[in-house]
């Protein structure tokens, strides 16, 4: 890495941590990891008595190397988010960010933001230009958070991926997962570190002849409306698809959670077929449209 770019990473971490008002820095003392365990639960809740993360692998995997940090409220030093990765095969330089959360406390100042662009920063300072990690794609804001404001892609489809979990937000549904990669020497999380995202647009790619494959119907139910079959539309047909999420998937899982189940199965049969069929996940309108496209 040149000098210059991992000057440029440290000044994006640097300016992103004072916008939210937070020191962010490594974590690897008991005590620290301790706190970021803590804070893990309090966000998950998990209902067995037993924590997100065990402290005594946290422990290790901090003692050989791997990622763990937090961010600090400025003014009353309080830890308000964490995050902690572990590397993949050391062929791929990659890091998998497997877990990262803000307490109450933090949300609407962008600490999130703050804790990955450190994590960027981090990875360059090791030659790592990769990290890798899976969110939930019913989640609209943690979709613009990946793919926008991060400027992340999905490469997979993973279904069922962690098989039943017990915490408070992934009990009772199935734990599908959209695995991302952040190629940290793209222009596109270059752009996005620095605070220059770009959303995508839903009028516009309809505009250009995007197909809808999924959207809510006027019940709030999911409505396919075109197969998504990528290669069906590969002679002269539809290029790119949009297929929409609900505004809060987490209310609605508890209001309704038999629609919160129809939603999952929906965006799956969406997604899926189409990314298995060779369509990237290109961009994501924040008003909670998933575009996708397919190459020539």
């Amino acid at each position: 890495m040149t000098s210059d770019l991992l000057a440029t990473a440290d000044d994006a971490a640097d300016r992103a941590a004072k916008a939210a008002g937070v020191v962010v820095r490594e974590l690897g003392s008991l005590d620290e990891l301790d706190a970021m365990i803590t804070l893990f639960d309090e966000i998950w809740e998990p209902d067995t008595g037993n924590s997100s993360l065990p402290l005594d692998l946290a422990r290790a995997l901090s003692k050989a190397g791997n990622f763990a940090s937090g961010a600090y409220d400025s003014g009353t030093g309080q830890l308000l988010g964490a995050c902690m990765g572990f590397f993949g095969p050391p062929a791929h330089a990659e890091l998998h960010s497997h877990i990262a959360g803000v307490l109450p406390a933090g949300l609407g100042r962008s600490v999130g933001f703050a804790l990955k662009v450190h994590q960027r920063a981090w990875c360059l300072r090791r030659d790592v230009r990769m990290i890798a990690w899976t969110y939930d794609p019913l989640i609209r804001r943690n979709a613009y958070f990946n793919l926008v404001k991060l400027g992340a892609l999905p490469v997979e489809y993973l279904r069922n991926f962690y098989g039943a979990l017990d915490d408070v937000i992934n009990a009772g549904t199935a734990t599908d997962r959209l695995l991302v990669h952040w190629d940290l020497l793209s222009e596109l999380a270059a752009n996005a570190s620095a605070g220059r995202a770009a959303p995508g647009s839903f009028t516009n790619e309809r505009e250009r002849g995007a197909v809808v494959v999924l959207a809510a119907d006027p019940n709030g139910k999911p409505a396919r409306e075109a197969p998504a079959t990528g290669r069906a539309h590969s002679s002269g047909g539809a290029r790119t698809f949009l297929a929409g999420v609900p505004g809060d998937i987490e209310a609605l899982r508890v209001a309704d959670p038999a629609l919160g189940a129809e939603w999952r199965t929906a965006l799956r049969d969406a997604l899926e077929p189409l990314m298995a069929d060779g369509a990237r996940v290109t961009g994501f309108d924040q008003a909670g449209w998933y575009i996708l496209s397919l190459d020539d």
